[in-house]
């Protein structure tokens, strides 16, 4: 994500790449308010992006037999074949928290990110390396919202937090297990 810095004619004056780290925005509420007189000359640069986790459920609707389970065979010996039982859904709930100093700011960064969210954008991706199971997993935009924490005093500084939460149609999957080929059968 890049914020342009424009000047009056409307140049670009600076380009400023968003950092993002993995926590809760309280972390960075607490960081930036760290410093009650002012008397540093910055508490924390904004913008600033951060994501969490913040809960995990069970998604009985998408669930699968679990008879089921994908069977290859062993790449480096052909008497063996790897299996892993058939995966287990859950919904995974993320949060993404961007913190400007500007209301403008904010909205350049939103305009970034929402277009690619209609309202789910899906990635295949490779859940298990060996054997090499790979799926469609979205993550569903659930919602927007914005907080602005300046409350007119003046030696306050403003913050504004546009909050976005995800949820993620997510997979898990037990061990893979080694099995001989069944090469004789008596009945």
């Amino acid at each position: 994500i890049v914020l342009e810095k424009r000047n009056q004619d409307g140049t670009i004056a600076k380009q400023v790449r968003v950092p993002i780290s993995f926590g809760p925005k309280e972390k960075f509420l607490v960081r930036k308010e760290a410093d009650p007189g002012l008397d540093r000359p910055y508490a924390m640069s904004l913008p600033q992006m951060s994501f969490e986790m913040n809960g995990m459920v069970y998604a009985g609707d998408r669930k699968l037999s679990t008879n089921q389970r994908f069977v290859v065979p062993d790449g480096l010996d052909n008497t063996k074949f790897k299996s892993v039982w058939q995966p287990v859904p859950y919904d995974m709930n993320f949060q993404l928290n961007i913190m400007t100093r500007s209301y403008d700011d904010g909205t350049q960064i939103l305009e970034q990110i929402l277009p690619f969210f209609t309202p789910d954008w899906t990635n295949t991706v490779t859940l298990v390396e060996n054997p090499e199971i790979s799926m469609d997993v979205p993550l569903i935009l659930s919602g927007v919202s914005s907080l602005d924490t300046y409350e007119s005093d003046f030696q306050q500084r403003r913050t504004m937090i546009w909050t976005l939460d995800f949820v993620m149609k997510g997979w898990f999957f037990g061990p893979t297990s080694n099995k001989k080929i069944i090469k004789v059968s008596n009945t």
